[in-house]
């Protein structure tokens, strides 16, 4: 847990120090989210970490190498223009083996002020062993800024990355996604 800890610390540091607008990025807002699947520790590695592992549940389409700075870009549309695919431009910061990995992330399309703006958000997958051949996956999405646009990416990703997680969990019960009609975990419902 400390060396989770000191690689998260290590990494926003190296976000902050090497981007000068990064002074308004309050660090203490964050999206976490996490699942239990229903697979051992290295089969979800693997699903996170390979492109044939991503292509399952992530996006159809991935370019992706498992090495400080190699590419992390998840192409949800990739029948569209460059740089309008995904997550083209994402990279990977840091990983320790079946146990965390951690990327830059960028604004979907659909923020053009966020996208073209220059600043990457990060994310740091963590995966835990949970017994009987499960995993505990927690996802933290962290790095945002405040105000316009990304408050809107923000929201957008509050969601998103429950989708994400529920369909790692729904690919080792049914299998990999078809993604000509690519299966959404349901919303919970409100409490009445």
């Amino acid at each position: 847990m400390r060396l989770q800890a000191a690689l998260v610390v290590t990494t926003f540091a190296v976000l902050l120090l090497s981007n000068p607008a990064a002074a308004q990025v309050k660090p203490m807002k964050k999206i976490e989210k996490s699942v239990l699947v229903p697979a051992p520790v290295p089969e979800v590695w693997k699903a996170f970490t390979t492109v044939e592992g991503v292509t399952t549940f992530f996006a159809p389409e991935a370019r992706l190498e498992l090495k400080l700075g190699g590419a992390f870009e998840m192409l949800f549309a990739p029948e569209r223009p460059a740089d309008s695919q995904g997550s083209e431009g994402c990279t990977v910061l840091s990983f320790v083996p079946g146990k965390m990995l951690s990327f830059t992330w960028n604004a979907p399309p659909a923020f053009p002020a966020v996208r073209s703006g220059g600043e990457h958000t990060f994310v740091v997958v963590e995966l835990e062993p949970a017994g009987a051949g499960k995993t505990r996956v927690t996802l933290t999405h962290l790095g945002w800024f405040e105000g316009g646009e990304w408050d809107q990416v923000f929201a957008y990703f509050e969601r998103a990355w429950g989708v994400v997680l529920g369909r790692l969990a729904h690919r080792f019960e049914k299998g990999p996604l078809d993604w000509k009609n690519p299966w959404t975990p349901e919303a919970p419902s409100k409490p009445k």
